[in-house]
């Protein structure tokens, strides 16, 4: 087979070597209705772009970054993350790009080790932009990121737009009003949150959420902070809950969990209290995963699509990259899944 190059793809299909290599190149300036019949010659003629050649003449890397700064073990159990990176995934690959993963354990009174991450990424120029998950207040991946030019997206963040960076955002007041407006349909008028880590931004919106949607509806409510893993979403149910009659005025009729590990970890709190669900005690987890649907009893959750939040992160992230003015992105509100896990208030006759 002769050597294929871009002048001979130009050749072939009538059109410029600029348009051709704009097409192969994922870059703005030439149709879809172009782009796809470039990539479907190159690709029956067997064509494929030198990777590193063509990141030197771009002066790109064609990589994407996400640093988590979470204990490796905590990640690689929680279904939210599988989710999400299976939807990067699926637009880094369509768009040839790569990703750089770095899991990187919090160390208690130390400059947070993922920033020296950002910063040697960016002097060698490893990533082209970066994906920013659990941002806390004051966050100081923000200035630094900045500082160093790098284009991000917040991933479920609530910052606005600015000229490198963006964010996928989601309705946390919408979504708290989904579940508190379910449970005061079903008559309960105390309930609590046993939230993720309470340093994080979208955990304070939801239990701000939770808390304002509670009050108008006139139900009371408890906040207890947890850090999304099974075994201290038991730890904190069975905190909250010992020693409470289940017939006491105080006593939360339903636990909301900030994600689907701690509501499980909650179903096997309750069951050492002795408490039956839902019975005595509705549970509801803030994610849905194979978790939720195959416990005992199933729990009800809102359901969100979590790849679709990847995959619109990391398109907003390329676009940015590529030049494209930031935008945020609003993510669809979440819709209840109901489940066995959540009933109706049952009256104690003192009550």
């Amino acid at each position: 087979m002769a050597n294929v190059t871009i002048a001979s793809l130009a050749q072939q299909l009538g059109m410029s070597k600029a348009s051709v290599s704009y097409a192969l190149n994922g870059r703005s300036g030439v149709s879809e209705e172009t782009r796809a019949k470039v990539l479907s010659l190159a690709a029956e003629l067997g064509w494929y772009p030198n990777s590193s050649a063509r990141a030197l003449s771009q002066s790109r890397s064609e990589a994407v970054g996400i640093v988590l700064l979470r204990d490796p073990a905590d990640v690689g159990s929680e279904p939210f993350y599988m989710s999400v990176l299976a939807g990067i995934e699926a637009i880094l690959g369509e768009r040839e790009q790569n990703l750089m993963l770095r899991i990187v354990a919090p160390e208690t009174g130390a400059e947070r080790r993922d920033l020296g991450v950002y910063r040697r990424w960016s002097g060698e120029g490893r990533v082209d932009g970066v994906l920013l998950f659990d941002e806390c207040r004051n966050d100081p991946r923000a200035p630094l990121l900045t500082e160093l030019a790098l284009p991000c997206v917040w991933v479920g963040g609530a910052h606005g737009a600015t000229a490198r960076s963006a964010a996928t955002s989601v309705d946390q007041s919408g979504d708290a009003l989904t579940v508190v407006e379910a449970l005061s349909e079903r008559g309960h008028r105390r309930i609590a949150y046993i939230s993720g880590l309470a340093q994080l931004e979208h955990e304070r919106a939801r239990s701000s959420a939770v808390e304002k949607h509670a009050s108008s509806l006139g139900i009371s409510m408890v906040v207890v902070a947890s850090d999304y893993t099974a075994a201290d979403g038991e730890m904190a149910t069975i905190a909250l809950l010992a020693g409470l009659e289940p017939a006491a005025r105080d006593f939360p009729t339903a636990l909301v969990y900030g994600n689907d590990l701690m509501a499980v970890g909650g179903l096997s709190a309750l069951k050492k209290l002795g408490l039956s669900v839902p019975e005595q005690v509705s549970v509801v987890s803030w994610d849905d995963s194979i978790m939720c649907q195959f416990s005992s009893p199933p729990v009800a959750a809102l359901q969100r699509d979590i790849a679709e939040l990847g995959r619109q992160s990391a398109s907003l992230l390329l676009d940015i990259v590529q030049g494209h003015e930031p935008h945020n992105v609003r993510m669809q509100s979440a819709g209840l899944r109901q489940r066995a896990s959540l009933g109706v208030v049952r009256r104690h006759p003192n009550q």
